[in-house]
């Protein structure tokens, strides 16, 4: 009976501490900024903006820094075979499989401060805050900070068993390929099936990121609930004409490639549009050959990028665009195909049940928030694949992203990772 007394005692307590003494469990906010400030010296130039691509000097500088951090709290580290940061807690019970969150900390070129980095650095935040409260959690925790992002989420498609070895071969700006990066980083291209994991292989994955775009600044709103991350498809569009003399060629008997594609351009835009919804649809690059000003183009590349919440979405647009395309070619007397590449990726909806986690996180700490798609993508797109995920906003002043002139406030990232705390000790007693 004494026994049962005081394990009931036990109990109670537990729930106790769950319920009140973890509520009042908060991040140091100074200290995630100062990491955030840290974090920009590396790679940091003579203007004071900071270049960190993926595989640069900079960016095995600030790998090597993290390590060093998350070694320093007494986790686990170690670099996997795909160039990830991988950083474990240990639970109290050895049957858990790891609730998982980070981010990145690899830059577009002339990025900014705070893409990814907040995530990763709120990550860093979280571990600490719950050592020093001496909080021990049943499943490990476990804080990935995923290799090359901003190239093609490298790191995260490893994990998910989708990094093809054609892929491998692709090189970002510092010249380096994919294969070339994993090794500097510390991974092993040959083991890259090794950095795999299935589903069930993680309990859950949680991402803090800024939003990069202005609903929540111009809302003035604190956190963002993620219902999905839109898929996107990539296609080059091959318009092939007849290259001829600008000056003898008469207006009625040209061939123009780039006249097709222009219309074409435009077209995107109106078919796009002409759909309920959200989809987006953009041409962001165009090559006209062979490039004179007094030859009229006889080819032309431009790219085709479509992203939605929805793949049939995604289909539903670029067939309409894909028939009012070769309506255009057809007119102009040019040829036109569509050519699929292979960086695209489907939707990932976030699971319902943790999106209600963090909304009742968010209230509970008198944020506001609102239930919102992502229009960009992340890491936890393809971590979806393999672990039901969900991911938290936290406002980008002015909707600025990929820019030196991003920004988003000590108290913004401090809130996100107060919600990103507690919902992830509320996992910890919910998935049990």
């Amino acid at each position: 009976m004494k026994t049962q007394i005081i394990k009931l005692l036990f109990t109670l307590l537990f729930t106790f501490t769950l319920t009140f003494g973890y509520s009042r469990i908060s991040v140091n906010q100074d200290r995630l900024e100062q990491r955030i400030f840290d974090l920009a010296k590396f790679g940091l130039q003579d203007n004071g903006e900071t270049e960190r691509v993926a595989f640069s000097d900079a960016d095995l500088e600030a790998h090597q820094w993290v390590v060093n951090e998350l070694t320093n709290m007494g986790l686990e580290t170690h670099t996997d075979f795909a160039g990830n940061i991988v950083g474990t807690r240990a639970g109290t019970k050895k049957d858990k499989k790891p609730i998982v969150f980070g981010s990145h900390i690899d830059r577009v070129p002339n990025g900014g401060n705070y893409d990814g980095c907040v995530g990763s650095m709120a990550a860093l935040e979280v571990i600490q805050t719950l050592n020093e409260n001496n909080i021990k959690t049943k499943h490990p925790f476990q804080v990935i900070i995923f290799s090359n992002e901003e190239g093609g989420v490298m790191g995260s498609r490893a994990i998910a068993g989708h990094l093809g070895k054609s892929a491998l071969g692709v090189k970002n700006s510092t010249g380096y390929t994919m294969g070339e990066g994993i090794m500097r980083l510390g991974g092993d291209t040959t083991r890259i099936k090794d950095v795999e994991r299935k589903e069930g292989d993680v309990a859950a994955f949680l991402e803090l990121h800024i939003e990069q775009g202005g609903i929540l600044d111009t809302e003035q709103v604190d956190i963002g609930v993620v219902e999905g991350i839109v898929g996107l498809k990539w296609w080059d569009v091959e318009f092939t004409g007849f290259a001829n003399h600008a000056g003898t060629t008469p207006m009625n008997s040209r061939q123009d490639a780039l006249l097709a594609a222009a219309k074409f351009i435009v077209a995107v835009n109106e078919i796009t549009n002409s759909f309920e919804g959200a989809q987006v649809g953009t041409v962001g690059r165009i090559k006209a050959e062979p490039g004179a000003p007094n030859v009229i183009p006889g080819k032309v590349t431009a790219s085709l990028e479509i992203r939605d919440l929805s793949s049939e979405v995604i289909q539903k647009v670029f067939e309409a665009i894909k028939t009012k395309t070769e309506e255009i070619a057809a007119s102009s007397n040019v040829k036109v195909e569509f050519l699929p590449l292979d960086t695209t990726s489907d939707p990932a909806i976030m699971d319902s049940d943790f999106q209600k986690i963090i909304a009742e996180n968010a209230q509970s700490l008198g944020l506001s928030y609102k239930f919102m798609p992502s229009g960009a993508g992340h890491d936890a797109q393809d971590m979806a694949i393999i672990a039901p995920t969900a991911m938290i906003f936290v406002p980008s002043k002015g909707g600025i992203s990929h820019s030196p002139k991003e920004f988003t406030s000590a108290k913004d990232m401090a809130n996100g990772a107060n919600v990103l705390l507690k919902s992830l000790i509320s996992l910890d007693k919910k998935l049990d």
